[in-house]
């Protein structure tokens, strides 16, 4: 599939194990998370663009790059993505932070936004948008939507395990984002769990039930 990828490397690989693991306690599930959205976001953020500047050396002055334009946007979805949002902070650190917060109403099952707080001007930034999983698809789908619709363009996703179907479904209503994936897993269930999965991402980060 077009525009996903799918993060092999054996640090992610190992990180995902142990964060399936239900033995893992809350801030090691936490610490884990960051590192895991580190090394995916050294991948999913290679294609930042670059212009030369003039740097002076102990030698010499010299052209050299550094990255160019509009600072970076990071859009965790609330609340489970959070707790990604430091680990691609910590290879940008001026990137900026927006937000935004969908609730699914219990009878049409449709997300809805009830909060989104967007970094201006929007339009000329790289966002990444986090969530640790992409089940249904749905929360991803409805949150990349409303970011366009306040003028996001370069948008890319990023999530740490998903289900076939939420990939499917984010691909096919936005091929134009670029999706991040740690792991591809089985499917999903009849409840709309990720199958082996690690629980609820939010729970597990929050240490609430």
């Amino acid at each position: 599939m077009e525009n996903v990828t799918y993060i092999d490397h054996p640090l992610v690989q190992h990180k995902i194990s142990m964060l399936r693991k239900k033995t893992t306690g809350t801030n090691e599930f936490r610490t884990l998370v960051e590192e895991i959205a580190t090394l995916m976001g050294y991948e999913a953020l290679r294609d930042l663009p670059l212009e030369d500047v003039e740097v002076e050396t102990p030698i010499e002055t010299c052209m050299t790059p550094m990255l160019a334009g509009k600072k970076l946007a990071i859009v965790p979805i609330l609340r489970a993505g959070l707790g990604m949002v430091n680990g691609v902070l910590s290879l940008v650190p001026s990137a900026k932070i927006g937000h935004i917060g969908l609730y699914r109403d219990e009878e049409t099952h449709e997300p809805h936004e009830y909060f989104c707080k967007l970094p201006n001007p929007i339009e000329q930034r790289t966002i990444v948008v986090t969530d640790p999983m992409l089940a249904t698809g749905g929360s991803a789908v409805a949150a990349i939507d409303f970011i366009k619709q306040h003028g996001g363009k370069h948008i890319k996703f990023m999530c740490i395990i998903a289900a076939p179907e939420g990939v499917k479904r984010l691909h096919e209503a936005h091929p134009d984002v670029q999706i991040y994936v740690g792991h591809l897993d089985r499917e999903l269930n009849e409840n709309a769990y990720i199958c082996p999965g690690l629980g609820d991402a939010g729970d597990r980060i929050f240490g609430t039930k």
